[in-house]
């Protein structure tokens, strides 16, 4: 909003000569004008930072949306450990993302690799920051450890959880989100000069920055693991190791669905900008239609799933329809802001046949994701990288990111942003597994990555954490007539050749 000022000696010379203090009645005036602007602009800091807050209260709500994801995707002997990872993500990352992850994501200024200030939150309104603008980022930090959680659960070890899930939140997700979002980062199209191609990269939300981080982390956690027991037979063929409840998958997928309109439209940040000053429209409206875009992306990529998986299988599968759902969400989350209504079709659509061509690659290789959140968020998150460089509108990246800024290929923009989003992809790949690759290998050689195969087959609900998550009867040292006894943890590495 423009700063009005009033000047008490140019508004002396309009009053007449019959006005006692002409210049003690102008002052009078300006000083009334000036305290009704400072009232004007206080309670649109306060909108916004509102506006803000309420969005990462959303996104955070995303954290019970992945763990009763997760549990009703594992079976029933795992939900306590799966469920005490996604807890633990939150907390461990709230405390190095407060310590390291916020000042290496946004510390300013800094060079166009990493931030430099903020650590521990010092310094944070030198720039014009608050503490609602970490609050909100964190909220996407531990969004991308819990995706990773997923691809390794069932056969990981507490410890190894707590590391890479510090590392990842504290170093490997703020270094790619400087590059991208920080105004100093050297990819970012919020960067006032020296733009990557001309434009920098279009990622509004983290198709790139979230999903492709924590799915491709997600992904060298599961190879270099390797699959469950059980997962594949002796002749390489996939065995269906269900979810022990789809009752909890359709809640987490509805929990998630909620949190995405934080996640999406509230990366705005703010909400009272003007574009057309003294109309209806202005930013306001960008955020309506953000959340727009991302219920029917959602909505199109479910539909697919449904029948196309029913084509496949001959089922009418509600696990596979919330996760095509999901990488709906997943792949619009990179163009939301710049996107018209009927593009977002169009992702929603390709981005279920993403997912659906992603699990067949992993059941032809051998690889095991519980929750496919490697080719839910890796795969369908690079496709969203891809769909902004082709559909983004040209008065949309206008209002969004500022003049200078190239638009879709198929939107009459060139090649210039198709080129910078190949590079972020490129990137991402690249730096996630020069980094979480070597971590999850040490912690292999370590022993302290993949628990017992007795341990695993016994579930590490009763060997490391001391029972069951559900209690079947008053009496939980029996079920049904029938004696457990504790089982203690084997530090024994196991095989891993899909034997029983």
């Amino acid at each position: 909003m423009s700063q009005q000022t009033c000047s008490a000696d140019q508004l002396a010379q309009f009053f007449g000569p019959n006005t006692t203090n002409a210049q003690a009645a102008a002052t009078l005036i300006c000083d009334q004008f000036t305290a009704v602007r400072k009232n004007f602009t206080d309670t649109g800091y306060a909108i916004d930072n509102t506006y803000l807050l309420f969005s990462a209260y959303l996104v955070f709500s995303m954290q019970l949306g992945f763990a009763m994801l997760c549990a009703g995707s594992v079976r029933a002997k795992n939900t306590m450990n799966i469920m005490l990872t996604n807890v633990l993500d939150a907390a461990a990352g709230g405390i190095f993302y407060y310590l390291f992850g916020f000042a290496f994501a946004f510390g300013s200024p800094s060079n166009g690799f990493i931030g430099k200030h903020y650590f521990g939150l010092t310094d944070l309104h030198s720039q014009g920051l608050d503490y609602s603008n970490f609050l909100y980022q964190w909220a996407f930090a531990i969004a991308a450890a819990g995706i990773t959680s997923g691809s390794i659960a069932e056969r990981t070890q507490f410890v190894a959880y707590l590391i890479y899930s510090s590392f990842l939140t504290g170093f490997v997700y703020p270094v790619v989100s400087h590059w991208f979002w920080s105004p100093d980062g050297w990819a970012s199209a919020f960067k006032k000069h020296n733009l990557l191609l001309s434009t920098g990269v279009i990622d509004f939300a983290g198709s790139g920055v979230v999903h492709m981080v924590g799915g491709v982390a997600g992904l060298w956690g599961a190879l270099i693991e390797g699959p469950r027991i059980g997962r594949f037979d002796h002749a390489g063929r996939a065995v269906a190791l269900r979810g022990h409840s789809a009752s909890l998958v359709v809640l987490g997928t509805f929990m998630l669905w909620f949190g995405w309109y934080g996640f999406n439209p509230g990366s705005f940040n703010k909400i009272l900008v003007a574009y057309d000053s003294g109309s209806q429209y202005g930013q306001w409206s960008a955020v309506g239609r953000t959340a727009v875009t991302t219920t029917l992306a959602g909505s199109t990529a479910a539909l697919t799933t449904l029948f196309g998986k029913r084509l496949i299988s001959g089922h009418w599968n509600v696990t596979d329809v919330c996760n095509g759902l999901l990488g709906g969400f997943a792949a619009i989350t990179a163009g939301c802001s710049v996107v018209e209504p009927w593009a977002a079709i169009v992702c929603g659509f390709v981005a279920s046949l993403v997912l659906i061509g992603c699990n067949k690659l992993a059941e032809r290789v051998r690889f095991d994701d519980p929750l496919e959140a490697a080719q839910l968020h890796g795969g369908c998150g690079a496709w969203g990288v891809l769909f902004t460089a082709l559909f983004a509108k040209k008065e949309y990246v206008l209002e969004v990111y500022g003049g200078g800024r190239k638009h879709g290929l198929f939107m009459g923009g060139g090649w210039n942003l198709l080129g910078a989003h190949v590079i972020q992809i490129l990137v991402i790949v690249g730096w996630v597994s020069a980094t979480m690759g070597p971590l999850f290998w040490g912690l292999k050689k370590l022993k302290l990555l993949r628990i017992s195969s007795e341990d695993e087959l016994a579930g590490m609900d009763l060997t490391r954490h001391g029972g069951f998550a559900y209690a079947y009867e008053d009496d939980e040292t029996q079920k049904h007539g029938i004696q457990l006894r504790k089982v203690e943890p084997n530090s024994s590495t196991p095989t891993t050749d899909g034997g029983l």
